[in-house]
């Protein structure tokens, strides 16, 4: 549908699924437009349960289009919501854009799987659409976007070469991503937003490196921005900039003069505010239950200042930093308060280092509060640190010191300082002075991962938080409201189970011999709305399920060299296979990451793997997957059923995985794959799952109606 004039679409519900990315359901063209969508609601899709497969975008803005305004619309299912390209003056107000396109994760309880890691770093030719977003803008000028709603899909607001955009008063939370990214963009104003639960690569207590998610994104050149009292907690960083690879190869530029002022970024997993290779000033944020505070790597002549740290295991750290001043903040029960040092010797062949003066050194640290820390300041190849006016309380260490210092200045450490600081004329800029009012539960032992994203305790879910030492599975039971009884079970008998209520718990013991496993519990309370936009009433299931087919993977590993290369001379490589291994194993299961050897005096590059098992099956269709780092064939009775044999898959961390939907008769099934490493990292996880029943959408016919 093409709009070239102000319309009201008539209220209901459109869907038909689009057959590629870039169809656009309803594009715009033109000037002086408002689209009203009142009551309206558009569905990308005709399987809402296959997230990873939307394409097509809801909205498309026309090129050259200027002054268009887009009105409380909602759309579902959908790559892209609402894509905007070189559009001047454009408005999006209370827009419903949740539940669109998002990657399924196969990183779990155990162990992250490397293909959830995703990378921002190129979108000069706009790679980051690859992602999908709610709101995707290219090229806009003053855009406002306020007062919507885009949950539940990869991330929410992405902005790429725009200025002078203001963004309030939005929340673009519980996606599995990013909440609001901005790549070369500058001049934007984003205040009062919620920014919560934008993370993946997390299990409470086995690992927490985010994945590159975050409540906000800043790469590549974004200058001058302002992000002020927003709330961005839980996320895998909730705030993550990074100059740019412009600024890696030459050494010029970055994300400079961004100031980040009364937000909270607390109960990242990873770094509650990142800022590398750039001048910024970061002001007055709450910074709780990190693993870093502020990592402010190579940062340079930029101000920290009246932020509150706690329970971090870093409250800031900085590696080459200059001429970088850190006062008048508060530090609370972190293991190290202020961590600063510098490497002996930088890569020879990188350009940065090259042309930039690199040194740690030229720190003033004053008037800052210390409350029960392990250890104040930790400082290591370091030049010129002098402290003034700070104050500590019940501390354990106060100066630790290690090699290549000097200049280290604590004569003015004990004396008085009554600082403080004039407001900064940005401010006059954002019309609120607090941030939106907190309605999450709090603590990153909230953070539960799905394979959809985070958890949005919305819905009734029977959430396993561990495996004990004897194989009993522990159980949390969590829902918005209501109760719960067993519906049926298969493979596990319960130990124990508590109360009939949200939250609750169960312990279960797996059934010996039993592949298919699982516990259905039927809920009981007002409706909900699922992980998948869908609206469920009492009497709905909702399970925990396991497929584990008794697996004896016999195993062999080879070194191979150029002559058996495996792009380059394939035939040679597979004569190899027949060759003596290096090495032999019998394993339960292929789940492998090797970040060196794969075993002791056994290779860590240029090596293979040859695995095969035999699987016994029900009839049905099975989804058939692998993770594999460099190259990979699966071959189902014979049969290659994968063929991820290319470079290409190399390319991006998401493309190592590799699936296919294959129909098995009742009986045994070989499996066999055949993996080789070049160098570096190597992973290898073999994933089976039998395919569940669709759900199926009408479809409706679009009508306009006029003013």
């Amino acid at each position: 549908m093409l709009v070239t004039t102000s319309i009201k679409i008539e209220p209901g519900i459109y869907t038909a699924a689009a057959p590629y990315d870039t169809m656009a359901w309803i594009e715009i063209a033109g000037k002086d437009i408002t689209l009203d969508m009142t009551g309206v609601t558009l569905i990308g899709t005709d399987d809402i349960n296959e997230p990873d497969k939307f394409k097509g975008i809801g909205i498309r803005i026309r090129k050259g289009s200027s002054r268009i305004v887009i009105r409380q619309a909602t759309l579902q299912g959908f790559k892209i919501g609402i894509y905007a390209d070189s559009t001047e003056d454009l408005t999006i107000e209370k827009c419903t854009l949740s539940f669109n396109y998002r990657q399924k994760l196969k990183s779990n309880l155990e162990r992250e799987d490397i293909s959830d890691w995703m990378s921002y770093h190129h979108n000069e030719n706009q790679e980051w659409l690859r992602y999908g977003a709610a709101i995707y803008i290219h090229k806009g000028k003053k855009i406002h976007i306020a007062e919507n709603t885009a949950t539940n899909g990869q991330c929410g607001l992405m902005l790429s070469g725009t200025e002078n955009a203001i963004v309030h008063d939005n929340n673009f939370s519980f996606n599995s991503g990013i909440g609001i990214g901005l790549y070369r963009s500058s001049f934007n104003n984003f205040y009062h937003n919620r920014l919560d639960y934008n993370v993946r690569g997390y299990s409470h207590g086995k690992y927490k490196r985010g994945q590159d998610s975050a409540g906000f994104l800043v790469f590549e050149q974004c200058n001058d921005n302002i992000f002020a009292f927003n709330s961005a907690t839980h996320s895998g960083d909730g705030f993550f900039l990074w100059a740019g690879q412009h600024t890696m190869d030459t050494g010029e530029g970055g994300c400079n003069d961004n100031f980040i002022y009364g937000n909270d970024f607390s109960y990242a997993p990873t770094n509650g505010v990142e800022v590398t290779f750039s001048r910024n000033l970061v002001m007055k944020n709450v910074i709780r239950d990190c693993d870093h505070g502020i990592w402010g790597g190579y940062s340079y002549g930029s101000d920290f200042t009246d932020n509150d740290f706690a329970f971090n295991r870093i409250g800031i750290a900085i590696e080459h930093g200059q001429d970088n001043n850190i006062a008048i903040n508060r530090f609370l029960y972190d293991k190290t308060a202020i961590k600063l040092w510098s490497r002996a010797s930088q890569p020879a062949d990188w350009t940065y280092a090259q042309v930039k003066d690199t040194r740690s050194m030229n720190y003033w640290i004053a008037a800052n509060q210390f409350t029960a820390v392990e250890t104040v300041y930790d400082i290591m190849g370091t030049d010129t640190v002098a402290f003034s006016g700070n104050q500590k309380m019940a501390y354990t260490v106060n100066l630790k010191l290690g090699e290549r210092t000097n200049d280290i200045d604590t004569s003015r450490e004990e004396d008085p300082l009554d600082m403080d600081y004039v407001p900064d004329e940005r401010l006059k800029k954002v019309p609120v002075t607090r941030r939106p009012e907190s309605t999450i539960p709090k603590g990153k032992e909230n953070i539960r991962i799905t394979p959809w994203g985070p958890y949005n305790f919305e819905y009734p879910l029977l959430w396993l938080k561990s495996i004990d030492s004897t194989g009993v599975y522990h159980f949390e039971i969590l829902g918005k409201t209501g109760s719960w009884n067993i519906k049926e079970l298969n493979g596990f008998e319960i130990v124990e189970k508590g109360k009939d209520s949200f939250p609750s718990s169960m312990i279960a013991k797996p059934v010996t011999n039993s592949y298919v496993k699982y516990i259905r519990l039927a809920y009981e309370g007002p409706s909900y709305i699922n992980q998948f936009g869908k609206e469920e009433d009492t009497g709905s299931l909702f399970e925990y399920e396991e497929f584990t087919p008794k697996q004896q993977w016999v195993t062999k590993w080879f070194q191979w060299d150029g002559s058996a290369d495996p792009l380059l001379a394939n035939e040679a490589f597979m004569n190899l296979l027949q060759s003596t291994p290096v090495h032999t194993d019998t394993l339960s299961k292929l789940d492998f990451t090797w970040w060196g050897a794969i075993g002791k005096n056994l290779p860590a590059d240029s090596f293979a793997t040859d695995a095969v098992t035999t699987i016994e099956t029900e009839k049905g269709f099975y989804d058939i997957a692998v993770t594999a780092d460099d190259f990979v064939r699966v071959y189902v009775d014979g049969k290659l059923a994968i063929d991820g044999w290319d470079p290409k898959y190399t390319l991006y961390d998401e493309y190592t995985h590799h699936r296919a939907r294959i129909e098995m008769t009742k009986g045994k099934h070989q499996i066999r794959v055949i993996h080789a490493e070049k160098s570096g990292i190597a992973t290898l996880m073999f994933y089976m799952n039998p395919v569940k029943g669709k759900t199926e959408m009408p479809i409706y016919q679009m009508r306009i109606m006029n003013n």
